[in-house]
C-alpha cells in the first residue's frame, strides 16, 4: 500500500516535534552530565580534603566522649578501598555541586510545555527545594553525626584484668556510607513540604487529605526511619521526629495554598460579574 504526497506530509509535520524534543533532550542532557563530570574531578582531586571535613562530626562526638579528638583514627582493610570510597565520595560532591545546573536544565526542558502561570508558580520550588536540602544536610552534619558517632564510641571498653579492650576503628567506607546515608535521607525528607505544596497548586492534594491521615504519617515515619538510618534509636528517633514536623509544616503551606488560589478565585469571579454587569448596562450617548 502506498503513502500519497499528502499522507507523507502529514506524517513528516506530526514527527517533527518529536525529533525536536529529542534533539532538545539531548541538549540537556549533554549539559547535565558534563557539569557533572567537571564537578566530579574538581571534587576528586580534593577528595581527601573533602573526606577530612567529613570527618569532623566523628572529632566532636570523641571530645563528647571525653576522647582526644587529635587521636581519631579510621582504618581501611582492602588496597583499593580508600580509592573507590574517594571516588564515591567524588560522585556525592558532584551530584551536590552539579543539582543546580541539573535542575535548571530539566526546567528548561519542561518549561515550554507550561503555562505561564504554571512556571511562576513552579520557579519558587525550584530554588526551595536546594535550600530545604542544605538545611537537611547541615542538621547531619552538625548535630546527628556527632550524636550517632558519641553513641557508637559509648560502647567501646577499657580493658582490665577482667575485660578486654574494645575500640571503635572505623572503616573508611563505612564511615562515608554512614554519613552519606544520613545526608540523603535528611535531605529528602526535607522535600516534604515542597513535595506536598506542588500537589497541593495542580490539585492532587488537600490539606484536609493531609489532616485525616496524619495517624497513619506518624507510623510511617517511624518506619521509613528505621529503614534509612543505622539501627540505634538516637537515628531513628532524630529522622523519624524531623519528618512529622515538616509534616505538620506541609499542611501548613497546603491551607495558606489553598486560601491564596481561593482568594484569587474570588477576585476573578468578581471581576468576570463586573465585566458582565458593564457589558450589560445601556450607554448613555445611545440613550
Amino acid at each position: 500500500m502506498s503513502v500519497t504526497d499528502k499522507e507523507r506530509e502529514e506524517i513528516e509535520k506530526s514527527s517533527a516535534p518529536l525529533i525536536e524534543h529529542l534533539i532538545e533532550l539531548r541538549r540537556r542532557l549533554i549539559w547535565s552530565l558534563g557539569g557533572f563530570f567537571v564537578a566530579f574531578l574538581v571534587c576528586f582531586f580534593f577528595a581527601k580534603r573533602l573526606f577530612n571535613l567529613l570527618v569532623i562530626p566523628f572529632k566532636w562526638a570523641t571530645q563528647w566522649a571525653g576522647l582526644d579528638p587529635h587521636k581519631v583514627e579510621l582504618i581501611y582493610t582492602a588496597p583499593q578501598e580508600f580509592f573507590f570510597t574517594q571516588v564515591k565520595l567524588a560522585m556525592f560532591g558532584g551530584m551536590v555541586i552539579a543539582f543546580p545546573l541539573i535542575a535548571t536544565q530539566i526546567y528548561k526542558f519542561i518549561a515550554p510545555g507550561l503555562y505561564k502561570n504554571e512556571r511562576s508558580a513552579f520557579l519558587p520550588f525550584l530554588f526551595a527545594s536546594p535550600i530545604l536540602f542544605l538545611l537537611g544536610a547541615s542538621l547531619v552534619y552538625f548535630f546527628f553525626t556527632p550524636m550517632v558517632m558519641w553513641f557508637f564510641l559509648a560502647m567501646q571498653q577499657v580493658g582490665t584484668n577482667d575485660q578486654v579492650q574494645i575500640s571503635l576503628l572505623p572503616k573508611v567506607s563505612e564511615y562515608l556510607s554512614l554519613i552519606m546515608t544520613l545526608i540523603f535521607s535528611f535531605g529528602l525528607v526535607f522535600q516534604l513540604p515542597v513535595v506536598t505544596s506542588l500537589l497541593t497548586r495542580v490539585g492532587l492534594l488537600s490539606s484536609q487529605a493531609l489532616a485525616e491521615k496524619r495517624k497513619w504519617a506518624i507510623v510511617l515515619s517511624f518506619v521509613v526511619a528505621a529503614v534509612l538510618t543505622p539501627p540505634d534509636p538516637m537515628s531513628q528517633c532524630g529522622l523519624a521526629i524531623p519528618t512529622i514536623i515538616l509534616y505538620e509544616v506541609a499542611i501548613w503551606s497546603s491551607r495558606m495554598i489553598e486560601r491564596s488560589q481561593a482568594r484569587d478565585r474570588l477576585a476573578r469571579e468578581q471581576a468576570e460579574e463586573g465585566n458582565s454587569v458593564a457589558s450589560n448596562t445601556p450607554d448613555a450617548s445611545s440613550t
